[in-house]
């Protein structure tokens, strides 16, 4: 009887550290043999490091039986932009098999998620192969982000996640019916802990500092680097403006770019004593390893962490100016752009409105009918009387757009008799007088 191999594809960290989680805790069948197979879909993979010289990765080392890298596999395509063509696909298994002494095991797949590549183009080599999802931090309670292939859609087993919201269920892949299972959070922060204890070189840290955790938005083309170094820099004010004088700024550890100037700038003009951190570590490391006062982020699934697992406070910051500015709609970020703007603070206290019991699920189930409507058409009524109860309020008008609910039909979009105004010439030219008008009268 041929062994088992189980091949966990992941592209950061923290996706390694939640599959180590995933895979000591028992939400994964038994297996002769674990191999980490690491992808690195950053811009230039090439000057990323390798995985062994990532502070804090030796512990996560332990968890597999041997480390891959797919991008050696596939060079020199992108792991990002490269899939395999459908006649090419035996050829490329038996040769996998070879390169990694599978010989004839039976393999099954852990994937980060399954609709995109890398990982999209390692369910299409492994045809057949039993799949396991992991839903990557807060983004992973949103739907699906593409048409998946029935073909691996069908052999997911279960989505695996943190309980990053307690009470919120993943809508990944449940257009499959596939379960979600979360990984115990006792687990994760177990690996993160031996991380913490194995990265050297992190600078002495004042007590009662804020941490500013940055991302790496610029990257993937929503805001420019000069826009979100202003986010920094706001990230500090905030920080500020809640009375801490010592704050360090973490940047993304995929950043490649990580400019300072400003937020320097900005530190010396309101008197914070300001530490940037050179090495790149995961932000639940810095959580255990320095128990920040306060954690500012805007979007980021790191001010999950902080509030659920760690208990440290937590503001978010630009929320508003991201949702503003993700294009196209169904962009994968936005549910966690959402979440953030609903569920945490901002910068001033007290600033938070709560949402009522049962709410956030169906905030999100209406977010995610809003953004992928083919996908689960079911789940109309759901969106439907949500929007009902909460159209007027400021807060559903930034977190969905009006043209959107019109083009669906939904409440809160234009009423269907003057749906034609923002296509008509004439209106919108009176428009633009009004307006022209108005600012003449203010002046």
């Amino acid at each position: 009887m041929s062994r088992t191999t189980q091949i966990f594809c992941a592209s950061t960290p923290y996706g390694v550290a939640t599959l180590a989680a995933a895979a000591g805790s028992g939400c994964l069948p038994r297996a002769e043999r674990r191999v980490l197979l690491y992808c690195d879909a950053s811009a230039v993979p090439e000057a990323a490091p390798a995985p062994g010289e990532i502070p804090g990765f030796a512990p996560l080392r332990s968890h597999f039986d041997e480390v891959l890298s797919w991008n050696e596999a596939v060079r020199p395509f992108h792991p990002a932009a490269w899939t395999p063509r459908a006649g090419d696909v035996p050829l490329l298994e038996r040769h996998l098999r070879l390169l990694w002494g599978l010989g004839d095991d039976r393999v099954e797949l852990v994937l980060e998620s399954a609709d995109v590549p890398p990982a999209l183009a390692v369910a299409q080599v492994f045809t057949g192969a039993p799949v396991h999802v992991h839903a990557g931090g807060t983004a992973g309670y949103g739907p699906t982000r593409g048409k998946l292939d029935p073909l691996i859609g069908t052999r997911v087993r279960q989505v695996l996640h943190l309980d990053l919201v307690p009470g919120l269920t993943p809508m990944l892949l449940a257009e499959f019916g596939v379960p979600a299972r979360a990984v115990p959070t006792d687990a994760f922060l177990k690996v993160v802990g031996d991380m913490s204890a194995a990265v050297d070189g992190l600078p002495p840290v004042p007590d009662g500092a804020a941490l500013l955790v940055g991302q790496c938005l610029s990257a993937l083309g929503i805001p420019s680097p000069a826009e979100e170094d202003d986010l920094h820099v706001r990230m500090l004010r905030g920080a500020a403006g809640r009375g801490h004088r010592a704050a360090v700024f973490a940047p993304h550890p995929a950043s490649a770019a990580r400019h300072v100037r400003a937020l320097r700038a900005e530190a010396e003009r309101l008197g914070v004593d300001l530490t940037v951190l050179d090495v790149p570590v995961l932000a639940e490391v810095l959580f255990e390893r320095f128990r920040p006062a306060l954690v500012v982020g805007c979007s980021s699934t790191a001010l999950f962490t902080a509030s659920a697992f760690y208990g440290l406070p937590v503001a978010r910051v630009g929320t508003g100016w991201l949702l503003d500015r993700l294009t196209p709609y169904q962009n994968g970020h936005r549910v966690a752009a959402v979440l953030a703007d609903a569920l945490l603070p901002g910068p001033e206290p007290g600033s938070a409105e709560a949402l009522a019991a049962g709410e956030p699920a169906d905030l999100v189930t209406a977010l995610g009918f809003t953004m992928r409507p083919r996908l689960r058409p079911s789940l109309r009524p759901v969106a439907e009387r949500y929007l009902a109860r909460h159209a007027g309020h400021p807060r559903t008008r930034r977190w969905f757009r009006r043209k959107r609910l019109t083009s669906l039909g939904l409440p809160g979009g234009i009423p269907e008799p003057l749906a034609f105004l923002p296509r008509n010439a004439t209106a919108r030219r009176v428009v633009r007088r009004a307006r022209a008008l108005k600012k003449a009268v203010r002046g």
